[in-house]
């Protein structure tokens, strides 16, 4: 057992976590168990959470204590690796470990660079795409400073590609050669995040020979992963897969080479693919507010809020039915209060139910099951909301469904029907507090794997006259907080992106992608306030 000696005599287990300490590297009894025990205190690193290792120049430097003044020849390596802090951030942390013996420390070394070399999920070569206009700007910025010194250090290489237009990302994704990155990095919000998995998807799908305008087609997953250095107005995607959006945390995720399956659903039209969407499917009071503050951009981030208040004094409700088959496959249920976390339990067992039941499917019986599975309701709803993950974020942070999971192969389908402005206004409260948001009579949810989606005008569109005076009313209507009316159709939101088409067939294509993310961990080490 090697222990690390600081200059105050306490032990602790190779490595110490504290940020540019130094220590004597010497041999000592293992840590016993009782809190007075020589290096009871000590705290350790699996070499998977060791960014890099190198030589340091040892020669001049001296301890303030007097400790390491005694060696005449002292050498020395630091070692960098992830420390815990609190909000599930991850910090970078070093500790330099010093030693008379210049064979032992050469050992240490090697032994070390050796071990790090065995783990070949660690990315090599990245292309970078940052959004410089995303959320405040920062994007660039962010990047330079707190990201790439990060890459340089754990000897990622990376091409950089800072884009100019909206859909630059995709474009290059149908350009490049794959072959070439261990991953893709995108720096700025959800809607980056967006145009990368789009582009990746697509360029997947039609390397394979997939009709993605199929709605039933089986799409093939991609070999690359996705990571994410948040940078956006809400982050959503990195919020709920790592737990902070802070851009540390994600540049070291991306790092030791964790990986995270995901779900993505499939939006069609028409038998004509729509989008992907990976967090929020959202008709009514969502696709109203996305829509209405798409024309508000000069406002900045603020036209969110602005928005947000707007749809809520208009109170718009939609006639509509949706028809969705249940996630008969899923081990875990919307209300279950068991959120989705590293090393998933319910991720795991829910796919593997899935593939049981395709192999079912590939003797026919697939059809007879749906046909016998679908359910149908039909009314007037304020929201209709679809969501694969649970969308926390700062502001909200449980998220729209709290139980919701990354990677079961299933998407959680929540209604919520007419009723008062009172009763509404406490349905989106409970999003930022701990209480049940389901509880109420008026929503309902539903763990799914498809669903469609038809709307019911409420006026004749055949009728000039009538349209006309349908537009008058509905532009009272928009301007007046005090109307509450139906309205013919909404929009719908997804994942920040306007569809204006009501009408949609949504399928959830079990863990497609893979991201650069551990998830959520359970209990992180409370170690540090910094």
């Amino acid at each position: 057992q090697v222990q690390v000696q600081h200059a105050q005599g306490r032990g602790r287990t190779l490595p110490e976590t504290m940020r540019s300490c130094r220590a004597v590297l010497e041999p000592g009894p293992s840590p016993g168990p009782g809190l007075g025990a020589p290096g009871a205190d000590a705290c350790s690193v699996p070499v998977s959470e060791i960014i890099a290792v190198e030589e340091t120049d040892a020669h001049g430097r001296h301890s303030a204590s007097g400790r390491w003044q005694k060696m005449e020849k002292p050498f020395a390596f630091t070692v960098h690796c992830v420390k815990r802090a609190r909000h599930h951030r991850w910090k970078w942390a070093q500790v330099t470990f010093w030693s008379s013996d210049e064979q032992l420390c050469q050992l240490w070394l090697q032994t070390l660079r050796e071990q790090l070399d065995t783990l070949t999920s660690r990315p090599k070569h990245l292309l970078v795409f940052i959004n410089p206009c995303g959320g405040k700007g920062q994007g660039r910025r962010i990047y330079e400073r707190r990201v790439a010194p990060l890459f340089t250090l754990a000897s990622v290489s990376t091409e950089v590609i800072i884009t100019e237009h909206a859909n630059q990302a995709k474009e290059t994704m149908f350009e490049i050669n794959t072959d070439s990155y261990d991953g893709i990095v995108c720096v700025g919000g959800d809607g980056m995040f967006c145009e990368v998995l789009h582009g990746l998807i697509e360029r997947t799908q039609r390397d394979a020979g997939i009709d993605q305008n199929h709605p039933r087609a089986m799409l093939v997953p991609s070999a690359l992963r996705i990571g994410i250095i948040p940078a956006g107005s809400t982050d959503c995607v990195c919020y709920s897969t790592v737990g902070t959006i802070d851009a540390e945390t994600s540049a070291l995720h991306i790092i030791v080479g964790d990986s995270l399956a995901m779900d993505v659903s499939s939006v069609h039209h028409d038998n004509t693919l729509l989008r992907y969407s990976v967090s929020l499917l959202g008709y009514g009071f969502y696709g109203d507010l996305i829509k209405d503050s798409e024309k508000k951009r000069w406002m900045g981030l603020v036209r969110y809020d602005f928005s947000g208040v707007k749809t809520f004094l208009s109170h718009h409700y939609y006639e509509g039915t949706v028809s969705f088959l249940p996630a008969q496959h899923t081990v875990g249920s919307p209300r279950d209060r068991k959120p989705c976390r590293a090393g998933c339990f319910v991720c795991r067992q829910s796919k593997q139910q899935l593939e049981e039941e395709q192999k079912k499917a590939l003797y026919g019986l697939e059809n007879a099951g749906d046909v016998e599975e679908w359910q149908v309701i039909s009314g007037k709803f304020l929201a209709i909301n679809a969501t694969n993950m649970s969308c926390a974020c700062p502001r909200s942070p449980q998220g729209l469904s709290p139980a919701a999971h990354l990677g079961d192969g299933s998407s959680d389908l929540i209604l919520i029907r007419k009723c008062s402005r009172f009763n509404f206004l406490r349905f989106l409260v409970r999003h930022t507090n701990q209480c049940d948001q389901f509880d109420f009579t008026f929503v309902e949810v539903y763990r799914i794997k498809k669903f469609q989606f038809t709307s019911r005008h409420v006026e004749d569109e055949d009728s000039d006259l009538k349209e006309h005076g349908k537009q008058r009313f509905g532009q009272i209507c928009s301007d007046s907080p005090a109307c509450c009316c139906p309205a013919s159709s909404s929009s719908w939101n997804c994942d920040g992106e306007v569809l204006h088409s009501p009408a949609i067939e949504v399928r959830v294509h079990c863990q497609l992608v893979r991201l650069f993310a551990r998830g959520i961990e359970e209990n992180p080490k409370q170690e540090s306030h910094s």
